[in-house]
């Protein structure tokens, strides 16, 4: 679901969430253009990116009570793209054709009950063939929450990068 789109490029929340919303929630920004490596990206485009996922952690941390006294973790991606069971299945996927940059933004909350999220530890996402089953249980960030993410990285754009 799109949350913001604009500047910078788009903040959605995925359809299939890596981390609870308890444990510190999970959002994805794509850049403004689709590229399969950030060095693609035009340089006012990058730096409007940066910004863009800087405004959304800072954010997250600034609105959600889960992450008081907790953090945020960066995670670019776009490698699932790329595994042989994905589609089109097999090996012979070129990077620059299949995977497509995105930078998924975790909150990590003190409190974090998940075993993948524990604190203080780095976080430990599946294989593949195991993301559907492992991700069944988390529960996506709330409408309210993901309103607040937007309306304080708004903010947070205009004061400091703007």
């Amino acid at each position: 679901m799109v949350l913001y789109k604009g500047l910078g490029g788009t903040v959605v929340l995925p359809k299939m969430v890596f981390l609870d919303r308890a444990d510190g929630g999970h959002l994805i920004v794509r850049p403004p253009t689709d590229v399969w490596e950030r060095s693609e990206l035009a340089p006012a485009e990058f730096i409007q990116w940066c910004f863009l996922v800087a405004a959304t952690a800072r954010a997250m941390i600034d609105v959600l009570p889960q992450l008081e006294g907790g953090c945020v973790n960066y995670f670019e991606a776009g490698n699932w793209a790329l595994n042989d069971a994905a589609p089109p299945k097999g090996r012979k996927k070129r990077a620059p054709d299949y995977r497509r940059v995105h930078m998924h933004v975790f909150g990590r909350s003190p409190s974090a009950k998940h075993p993948s999220w524990r604190w203080g530890e780095a976080p430990r996402l599946p294989d593949y063939k195991d993301r559907k089953t492992w991700a069944a249980g988390f529960a996506p960030l709330e409408a309210k929450e993901c309103s607040a993410i937007i309306k304080q990285a708004k903010v947070i754009l205009k004061r400091r990068y703007e």
